[in-house]
């Protein structure tokens, strides 16, 4: 057989539409280069020299993911097209039955809807820190229909986007790098309060996670039932570790206190009995 042959060589007749081996290849060619161009725009994208270098990288990421759904789409019916078929009268044909699809997968189509509003308005991004339902993970990556979170115990939690849009999530990593946290301790009545403050102040400044810039301080909150409360503040730029990092701080501080022979007491109560005077 020549090569004329070969490409015209019919492999499947569908209705009115023949494809043959020249069409497979028109499609595996924009296929192709729809796989590069995609990959040279992600580099001028991500890695900008000039537009784009004042953006940060985590909105570069998602104006990317927004600009390869939309190149795919235009592939995908460039394709569609290059076999034969008339995406107009496919659409026309099946009108009934995309009907009937769409109200059984309207939550679905909530997420792709949601998908490209998080992705245009950058509320949430890659990278962030949120805590949704007492979860608290770093958004790993964003698809088109969900959302990959990935936990402190390095598990991959799928998420529908929707809920990142009609349900109330906290982003930490939004509006700044560091977040305020606070560590609560009680120490015995009694005790130099001032003194407690500057030691609970000196082991804040030596915890190397602790930004300096907002300063971290000392509260005394409360005189509580069984101690004097206090409240150490502080602000760290890495709120998905926060928790090790309060179990350090946590430690430094009971092994300070107990250096310095300052008590951290434990709830006391007194019992009367009463007895019958017969």
């Amino acid at each position: 057989m020549t090569s004329q042959e070969i490409l015209n060589f019919e492999i499947i007749t569908i209705g009115s539409v023949t494809i043959t081996v020249a069409k497979l290849l028109v499609v595996a060619i924009i296929a192709l280069v729809t796989v590069v161009f995609l990959s040279l725009l992600r580099r001028t994208i991500e890695r900008p020299k000039l537009i784009l270098s004042s953006i940060d990288q985590k909105r570069r990421h998602s104006i990317f993911l927004i600009a390869k759904y939309f190149v795919w789409v235009i592939s995908i019916v460039i394709m569609i097209e290059s076999l034969g078929f008339q995406i107009n009268v496919l659409l026309a044909g099946s009108a009934a039955l995309l009907v009937g699809i769409g109200f059984g997968l309207q939550p679905i189509f909530a997420d792709l809807v949601s998908g490209l509003f998080l992705l245009f308005e950058g509320t949430v991004k890659i990278g962030d820190v949120i805590e949704a339902d007492g979860v608290v993970g770093k958004i790993h990556q964003i698809n088109l229909r969900s959302t990959e979170v990935r936990t402190r115990d390095n598990m991959i939690i799928i998420v529908p986007n929707s809920k990142f849009v009609v349900e109330k999530v906290v982003n930490w990593s939004h509006n700044a790098e560091s977040v305020r946290f606070y560590v609560d301790i009680g120490v015995a009545y009694g005790s130099d309060v001032e003194m407690v403050m500057r030691v609970l102040k000196e082991e804040m400044d030596r915890n190397s996670g602790i930004e300096r810039t907002p300063g971290s301080f000392v509260r005394f909150t409360n005189f509580g039932d069984s101690s004097l409360d206090f409240q150490l503040i502080f602000w760290t730029n890495d709120p998905f570790n926060v928790e090790n990092l309060k179990s350090d701080l946590r430690r430094a501080i009971h092994a300070r206190l107990k250096a310095e022979k300052i008590e951290i007491p434990f709830p006391q109560r007194d019992i009367h009995i009463r007895t019958n005077s017969n």
